[in-house]
């Protein structure tokens, strides 16, 4: 069986740094932090109280009040990513909406709505009382379900939960489903919303996030020797995966191509990375083998750079693995410094930092750096503190989630014929 090729043809973002997908690449150009005191409910009392939110963003500036309510927070961000990269792929009535999927990643799903459901409850009397849209709310795919219902998207329809790494898994399988024939276009991508108390509270108690409460600019610090943990983010990221000579024949812009992709488990551990990353090694090397490619010709690795001790540096260890000798001639950022780490999220965030760095020719930096970890290689370009300009044919992006899953998606620069 002949496989078909997949390129992008539409792309959306609403983050902690933009809320569109120009204000979003004009702030990880410039090195912006999203990261600042949280708004979303008092967290004076928790041992962190900064998060990287989604500014300014009004529910009723896209829902009418009655529709709004019945989303929770990572649904509402959902569609309106998906309805950015949709306008921008010029989705039409005129295609089959039969043969258009939404294939969606979130680690978490309505937690704002259980927490607040579950509160109420828990303070009253003893009578349920519980919101009828309680459920439909809360679970994890929904979000693909409204996007598909909004649209009239017939084709493949579900949601991919595998923590941080849902979102890559949602577009590798969003990949899959249009090179076996399964689907023309899916819309694809992840959105997360656990700036609430449960989700600082939760993670505090994991000791995974920042405390650094008097600098949360800062704060998230990849690769830097002072980190001390993550910082919680929020958003959505979008895109519109298509079949290639289906985009051609409509004319369709074509931002990328998708090459190849790379799936293990670490088998270790619930939350820790293994400290060899055999699992992280091989899921790049999955993707690079799938696209054909020597190692060589990848130009930018987005890590998935949370900022945490170990994580850090398993994953730059991994990385010379899989480039050996060539490791140095990369370009690494982790733009988790500035939008913090969405979670389910994260993948789809990234992938379009990915695909615009192979359009604009700029690596995005790492911010926050001040004094680079001795245990890092220092001969490995983290590209710190400040974008580098770089001619990128090929761009790799990874996410690893708790629970030891791995994804690693292969991005192609693009060729319009």
């Amino acid at each position: 069986m002949q496989l078909k090729r997949v390129v992008v043809t539409g792309l959306g973002a609403l983050t902690p740094i933009g809320n569109s997908l120009k204000e979003y690449w004009k702030a990880l150009s410039d090195g912006v932090s999203g990261a600042a005191p949280i708004t979303l409910f008092d967290a004076s009392k928790f041992k962190t109280t900064f998060a990287c939110e989604v500014k300014g963003f009004d529910p009723q500036d896209y829902f009418d009040r009655k529709e709004a309510r019945k989303l929770d927070r990572f649904a509402q961000f959902a569609v309106v990513a998906s309805d950015q990269a949709i306008k921008d792929a010029q989705i039409t009535e005129a295609i089959d909406h039969n043969r258009i999927g939404v294939i969606w990643g979130s680690g978490i799903g309505g937690l704002i709505t259980f927490h607040h459901q579950v509160s109420e409850f828990a303070l009253g009397d003893g009578t349920p009382r519980y919101n009828p849209f309680f459920i439909p709310k809360m679970i994890s795919d929904i979000a693909s379900g409204h996007i598909s219902i909004k649209h009239g998207f017939k084709g493949p329809n579900f949601t991919t939960v595998s923590a941080c790494a849902s979102s890559t898994h949602a577009l590798i399988d969003a990949f899959n489903y249009i090179r076996l024939g399964k689907a023309d276009i899916i819309v694809s991508g992840g959105s997360e919303a656990a700036v609430n108390q449960s989700g600082i509270g939760g993670f505090n108690a994991m000791k995974a996030l920042s405390t650094r409460n008097e600098s949360p600019e800062s704060a998230s610090r990849p690769f830097d020797v002072s980190r001390d943990g993550f910082v919680l983010g929020e958003g959505a990221g979008a895109l519109v995966l298509e079949e290639r000579e289906h985009a051609l024949k409509r004319g369709a812009k074509i931002y990328a191509e998708v090459v190849g992709a790379g799936l293990t488990a670490d088998a270790y551990h619930l939350s820790a990375p293994h400290p060899e990353g055999p699992g992280i090694t091989e899921v790049m090397k999955q993707a690079i083998d799938e696209a054909k490619i020597s190692p060589s010709l990848v130009d930018y690795v987005n890590v998935h750079g949370t900022s945490t001790p170990l994580g850090d540096v398993v994953e730059t260890k991994a990385i010379e693995n899989v480039f050996g000798q060539e490791a140095s001639k990369l370009n690494i950022s982790a733009t988790k410094s500035m939008t913090g780490h969405l979670l389910g999220a994260a993948g789809a965030i990234e992938a379009l930092a990915c695909v615009m760095a192979l359009n604009k020719g700029v690596i995005p930096p790492t911010i926050n750096n001040t004094q680079r970890d001795p245990a890092i290689n220092p001969d490995l370009n983290l590209t710190l503190n400040k974008a580098q300009h770089r001619d990128v044919q090929y761009a790799l992006s990874n996410t690893f989630g708790f629970g030891g899953h791995n994804a690693s998606i292969l991005l192609k620069k693009a060729k319009q014929t």
